[in-house]
């Protein structure tokens, strides 16, 4: 009996949505997918490298439609000594993709960010629970930077700059005509991008965080090691 019930009631409905205009229909089916599934807006993300610095900085706004429900997120963080990454999308999914990719990095240790990005995407890509997940990572180390998407894309920047998020090819474009400027770091020219795709984009704020490696520590740690070691032989 209530089955039969429950199919006139659709039957109900069906007969009404088929008398609606085209127009009204179109207006009612988006107006309920939005408040049952809020889009997600972006942030942006901007790794720089140049000389022997890298420096990616992201902002903190979370969007939820047209309402700013957070102004100070950390979308940027420094996974361990030498590898940093940052992410736009949903805060939850990402976090999921992070911990994946550190487990990753942990069983290819040694090994630089290449073979656990190029696994993690591959997991993302074909996996029915991650392939679900809504975001786009940036990582980077000392000698290379990625994008990593869930169509299981492992991008490689071609001129050490990569952006990604809303207002990421704003903070592209920007950073790029600054690279050959002199006297600029890597530093000053990720937040002097920032600020123009803040200033263009609605979804980034200037609630900055930045995350710096330094390209050259491994070397002089290595020269003070052998430093150190031609003063033990010494003594």
């Amino acid at each position: 009996m209530l089955s039969r019930l429950s199919r006139l009631s659709r039957l109900s409905r069906l007969s009404r949505l088929s008398r609606l205009s085209p127009s009204t229909a179109s207006r009612l089916f988006t107006s309920s997918s939005l408040l049952s599934s809020p889009e997600m807006h972006g942030t942006t993300i901007l790794a720089v490298r140049k000389d022997s610095t890298l420096c990616m900085i992201g902002d903190g706004q979370v969007s939820l439609g047209s309402i700013v429900v957070k102004p100070n997120a950390k979308k940027v963080r420094r996974l361990r000594p030498g590898i940093v990454t940052g992410f736009a999308g949903s805060t939850a999914d990402a976090f999921t993709l992070l911990e994946r990719l550190e487990s990753r990095i942990e069983a290819f240790e040694g090994q630089g960010i290449t073979r656990p990005c190029v696994e993690l995407a591959k997991a993302w890509r074909t996996d029915k629970y991650l392939r679900r997940l809504e975001a786009v990572l940036l990582v980077a180390d000392k000698k290379n930077t990625y994008e990593l998407t869930g169509n299981g894309d492992v991008l490689e920047s071609s001129d050490g700059i990569m952006g990604v998020g809303s207002g990421g090819a704003y903070a592209l474009a920007a950073a790029r005509a600054l690279k050959d400027v002199e006297g600029m770091g890597a530093e000053e020219i990720a937040r002097k991008a920032m600020e123009v795709a803040s200033d263009m984009c609605v979804y980034t704020n200037k609630e900055f965080v930045v995350e710096v490696i330094d390209l050259e520590d491994d070397e002089e740690e290595g020269e003070k090691g052998e430093e150190g070691k031609e003063e033990e032989e010494k003594k």
